[in-house]
């Protein structure tokens, strides 16, 4: 198996990528928007997915957090809030934010788990810190690690519920960054005192069976490489100080933090120690690259993803719309606390 998540072009596998993908045997996939069109044509091509390598349980993800960040839409699919909201519920009652927010995972997973999604990449660990790019902002569950670590604990427990594995990010935390890695590399600054409030949340999730890195440069532990591309922050802060031992993929190559060619950058992330590489763009040179750079799978690797899917199950039929319908209402009486 190849240690790489791929993504798609559109709505059905095309010619070229059923075959790419059938010799290739990625470890898994991930869907964007150009993917979803409706609740029968994507459980058809997430089916269509499984059945190229007859695997029931594959890793096909998504990005579906809520708010500005979600691939399936209205009014197909509900529209789901931003973890700022579940952040302002705990200011009032605690205890109801977190019973909120896991009805909402719940709820969310259901549409997922339905579709044949067996992976969201949420929840995220970045504690917000004033001053720092919005790239991150509303989607933040709070400016305080314990809280945003209990918030993420009840993403995941919803989520699990409706046998979807969650995907803590952005290790070792984003929430300082001053730029979008998406358009460039950002670089942090603070001390490795000051970081160690960053790591709060992921130390306190370190048992999460999926982890995603951040494309941020920590001076403090290594001022030459961001992090997806760090052995020191891979090995000594994500692995040893956090202390995850779960599956780390990569955030997206395409993403103009890295430098290089996206094979290129796929190479230094497993040499770095990620177990997964990830693609999300569907162009087919890169994919190529990518198979033609990575190493085989490790039995480590392998061993973290088979201990990630096994929670996870594809339903054969609709959801229960009363007991998701339940969730919801649940969810939005106790956010209504707070108006």
């Amino acid at each position: 198996m190849l240690p790489a998540i791929f993504g798609l072009s559109g709505p059905v596998l095309t010619d070229d990528e059923r075959a790419f993908f059938r010799d290739a045997d990625p470890a898994g996939y991930i869907l964007f928007g150009r993917n979803v069109e409706s609740r029968a044509q994507l459980r058809a091509l997430t089916d269509d997915l499984r059945a190229l390598h007859g695997r029931m349980r594959t890793f096909i993800c998504i990005d579906q957090e809520g708010g500005r960040v979600a691939r399936m839409k209205p009014p197909v699919w509900a529209a789901y809030p931003p973890g700022e909201r579940f952040d302002r519920l705990w200011d009032t009652a605690p205890a109801s934010a977190i019973e909120a927010m896991r009805a909402n995972a719940e709820a969310l997973g259901l549409d997922l788990a339905e579709a044949g999604i067996s992976v969201d990449c949420l929840p995220l660990l970045d504690v917000r810190e004033p001053g720092a790019h919005d790239v991150i902002g509303d989607r933040a569950l709070g400016s305080e690690p314990l809280r945003v670590a209990a918030l993420g604990r009840a993403t995941l427990d919803g989520l699990l519920r409706a046998g979807v594995m969650g995907v803590v990010k952005h290790m070792p935390g984003h929430g300082r960054a001053q730029a979008d890695s998406h358009k460039e590399l950002p670089t942090v600054t603070a001390s490795a005192e000051e970081l160690e409030r960053d790591l709060r949340p992921f130390r306190r999730l370190k048992d999460a069976a999926v982890a995603m890195t951040a494309h941020v440069r920590f001076t403090a532990w290594d001022d030459q490489n961001p992090a997806t591309h760090s052995a020191f922050v891979i090995e000594e802060i994500i692995r040893k100080q956090i202390g995850f031992d779960g599956l780390l993929l990569t955030d997206d190559l395409d993403m103009q933090a890295l430098g290089g060619t996206v094979p290129d950058r796929a190479a230094r992330a497993q040499a770095a120690g990620c177990d997964i590489a990830l693609n999300c763009w569907a162009k087919m040179d890169d994919m190529v690259g990518i198979a033609q750079a990575l190493s085989p799978m490790s039995a480590k690797t392998a061993e973290r993803l088979e201990r990630a899917l096994v929670p996870t199950a594809a339903f054969d039929g609709p959801i229960d719309m009363a007991a998701q319908a339940a969730l919801v209402d649940k969810r939005d009486k106790l956010l209504a606390l707070v108006g």
